[in-house]
């Protein structure tokens, strides 16, 4: 099935609660520029280096941050660099709470302190040590030409030298991104299993979001070497929006939407969407969401998969009795493992 058209450029904030419309293949971003090869920031370029350098590893703090540090104070972390800010949604609105252990995100529910700090402290621990845990996806001239790029980027939670990537996308409505909930812990936990892992920020709007997706695919592929990755069964991760980008890209390519060449994922792994568009030729997939979402309800999530099944694709589905959206990890509720699951499901399909 081909995409055909561009996706309008202006979304509805309910687009990611209702089975709406694909975003159409589009050969440009918003900006009119191609997502080719040669445009793809690269590691060799001088625009585009380690955030936390200029800051020389110390012993003085294994674990500096607790879930009583405010959460500024790790957006203002010199070892984070410029990047700290974008660990938090950009758009500060959709977020309460003065310290890491009283963060809440909009839409999301079960939110583990302990995790928050976890993720936080692997990342300052990283990147203190002299790691690059953030790498950008655009040179610093299309950050220019489209300061909204500014906000994008690809945390890297990594694995074993050599072992096989996936990307994770956080869900926010298409209006920010909730990637502390939504993408950073479960990068974090396939990062434990051995694999690469990258958490993608992204701008908000489904057309762009998936222009910053095809784009993150893109940049590991071309930097694969230094990145120590195998491109090789790549999957794609996400929740709620998250969940729709990764499902669309699967669909339908990252040339679709402006991004090289490149084959599919072996794999998709979503998390309580409604969304309802499929081909012929999507990859596996494997889908779980609680039965009490109010937001994308199980059935649509059901019928999607029970389709995909009809077509010879391998599936997967679980739901969740009394879960609601946006549980995350599902630490502490009945979904609690579900990622596990998931990751054998992906290796089912290398």
């Amino acid at each position: 099935m081909k995409v055909q058209g561009i996706l309008v450029a202006t979304v509805c904030l309910l687009l990611c609660f209702t089975g709406c419309a694909v975003p159409g293949q589009t050969e440009t971003t918003s900006s009119g520029e191609s997502h080719s090869a040669e445009s793809t920031a690269s590691l060799d370029d001088a625009d585009f280096q380690q955030e936390s350098a200029g800051f020389a590893p110390t012993d003085q703090m294994t674990e500096p941050f607790t879930v009583s540090t405010p959460i500024q104070e790790v957006m203002d972390d010199p070892i984070f660099g410029r990047y700290g800010r974008l660990l938090f949604p950009v758009e500060d609105w959709y977020m309460s709470g003065d310290t890491l252990g009283e963060l809440q995100l909009t839409w999301y529910n079960n939110i583990d302190p302990n995790e928050t700090v976890e993720i936080v402290n692997t990342l300052w621990q990283r990147a203190n040590a002299g790691e690059t845990v953030f790498y950008d996806i655009y040179t610093e001239e299309e950050k220019a030409e489209d300061p909204d790029k500014e906000d994008t980027g690809l945390l890297f939670f990594k694995g074993d030298p050599g072992a096989k990537f996936a990307v994770c996308n956080a869900g926010g409505g298409f209006a920010y991104v909730g990637a502390m909930q939504d993408s950073f812990p479960h990068a974090l936990e396939i990062s434990k299993r051995g694999y690469n892992a990258f958490a993608l920020i992204y701008r908000p709007g489904a057309q762009t979001a998936c222009e910053d997706l095809a784009r993150a695919i893109s940049f590991v592929f071309e930097n694969a070497e230094e990145l120590e990755v195998d491109t090789d069964s790549y999957s794609l991760w996400g929740g709620s929006a998250g969940a729709r980008m990764a499902a669309w890209l699967g669909s339908y390519g990252p040339a679709a939407f402006g991004g090289d060449d490149l084959p599919q994922p072996s794999a998709v792994i979503m998390q309580y969407t409604g969304h309802s568009d499929y081909t012929e030729n999507d990859p596996p997939t494997f889908a779980c969401v609680g039965e009490s979402d109010g937001i994308a309800n199980w059935r649509t999530m059901q019928r999607r998969i029970e389709a995909l099944d009809t077509l010879g694709i391998p599936t997967e589905f679980h739901h969740y009795p009394g879960l609601p959206h946006g549980f995350g990890l599902g630490t502490g509720t009945v979904a609690e493992g579900w990622l596990d699951e998931a990751a054998q499901f992906w290796e089912a399909q290398m």
